[in-house]
């Protein structure tokens, strides 16, 4: 479990370290541009002063530079619009189905507080959302059909994301792969952090049941009745992606799982951060 929790801290690191050097870039060249403020060590500037000024090619790369600017702002602004809006809606729609009896009995029996609820759905639900205090959510139809050992270890998984604050990692990371769609490795990370973070709940869920029976058994019949979520917040689902990474771990516990870069991602992100590190040192010399 260790290794994988390192993994996931690097993968995290990796990505907001780019998203960082990108945006601080970012953020100092709209200070020249509005205020006027003198740049030293800024990519995007340096561009601009290697075409001579008032010429066809210097505007070109003044709208190419600005487009780009704008494209990773809006796709940012947008992403995080969009989920506070979606996130109140959803959040509210939950509550409307909320069993209120069946929340308080899930909750006493097995020791959670007022961030589990359960909610009446015919679907299989098993999920963990929110980003300031994550809420396992559980429904109705999940409750029916696993039996009391099946369900803690769903709900152990669950608490691990919970406890974890996966769900806003997982948005944070969902908006730099989005916005800097140019860098492959973003992609890669946002990807395998997903992969990595359920495998971690998995190892979380055995531990606490002392058996990989239990979530095993819960996790195969969950398969049958997976939910395709649409119009909805960032969320933690039990039965979302990876599943084969993570029946093999179940399986093979010992067994390191690659995390595999490709070629072309590895090459693309390599030659697009040399240039742009490149380009700042330069603007010092």
């Amino acid at each position: 479990m260790m290794w994988w929790k390192k993994k996931s801290l690097y993968l995290l690191l990796l990505s907001l370290g780019l998203a960082t050097l990108i945006w601080v870039q970012m953020g100092m060249f709209l200070t020249h541009l509005i205020f006027g403020t003198q740049l030293k060590m800024n990519f995007f500037k340096f561009c601009l002063s290697l075409f001579m000024e008032d010429s066809f090619y210097y505007f070109l790369v003044i709208f190419l530079v600005n487009t780009l600017l704008t494209y990773i702002l809006l796709i940012t602004i947008i992403k995080i619009g969009r989920q506070v809006i979606v996130s109140k809606k959803f959040t509210r729609r939950l509550l409307e189905c909320k069993d209120i009896e069946l929340t308080s009995l899930i909750r006493s029996t097995y020791g959670h507080n007022e961030n589990l609820i359960v909610v009446k759905s015919d679907s299989v639900l098993a999920f963990t959302m929110g980003y300031i205090k994550p809420t396992i959510v559980l429904s109705t139809r999940l409750i029916q059909l696993l039996e009391n050992d099946e369900l803690r270890a769903v709900i152990e998984h669950e608490t691990f994301h919970k406890n974890n604050h996966d769900p806003l990692k997982v948005f944070i990371l969902e908006i730099i792969a989005q916005s800097l769609w140019f860098i492959p490795l973003t992609q890669w990370c946002q990807q395998n952090y997903s992969i990595i973070s359920e495998i971690l709940a998995d190892e979380y869920a055995v531990q606490k049941m002392r058996s990989e029976i239990e979530l095993s058994t819960a996790l195969i019949k969950l398969i049958k009745y997976h939910v395709s979520f649409k119009d909805t917040p960032s969320l933690v689902h039990f039965s979302g992606g990876s599943i084969n990474y993570r029946l093999q771990q179940l399986v093979e516990p010992n067994e390191v799982i690659p995390i595999k870069l490709t070629i072309r991602n590895i090459f693309i992100s390599i030659h697009v951060l040399l240039f742009f590190i490149g380009m700042v040192l330069l603007t010092t010399a």
